[in-house]
C-alpha cells in the first residue's frame, strides 16, 4: 500500500511539474517576449514615483536600491531593538560569550 501511494505521488508530482509545458496560453503559440513594467499613471507619491520609474527604466540601479534600503532597515531595527531592550533591563552589549 506505501509503494502504491508512493508511486502515485511521484506520478501527480510529475504531471504537476510538466502540466504548465503541455498546456497552452490563450491566443495559441508562445510568448516571444514578456514586459514588466510598474504602472505609474496613478502615483502620486514622489518617493514611490522615483523607485516605480526606476524599476521601468533600470532593474540593476532598482535592485542596488532594494539591497541598500534592506540593510539600511536591518541596521535601524537593530539598533532600535538593542535600545528598547536596554531600557527594559536586558543590556546585551556587556553578555560574555562562552563557548565550549
Amino acid at each position: 500500500m506505501k509503494r502504491g501511494t508512493a508511486t502515485g505521488l511521484v506520478i501527480l508530482m510529475i504531471l504537476f511539474t510538466l502540466m504548465p509545458s503541455l498546456t497552452w496560453a490563450a491566443g495559441g503559440g508562445g510568448a516571444t517576449e514578456i514586459v514588466v513594467v510598474a504602472d505609474t499613471r496613478v502615483v502620486n507619491n514622489p518617493v514611490l514615483k522615483y523607485f516605480a520609474n526606476i524599476y521601468n527604466s533600470n532593474i540593476l540601479v532598482f535592485a542596488v536600491w532594494c539591497v541598500v534600503l534592506t540593510a539600511v532597515y536591518g541596521m535601524i531595527l537593530g539598533f532600535l531593538m538593542d535600545w528598547i531592550m536596554s531600557k527594559t533591563g536586558l543590556d546585551l552589549r556587556s553578555r560574555k560569550i562562552v563557548e565550549h
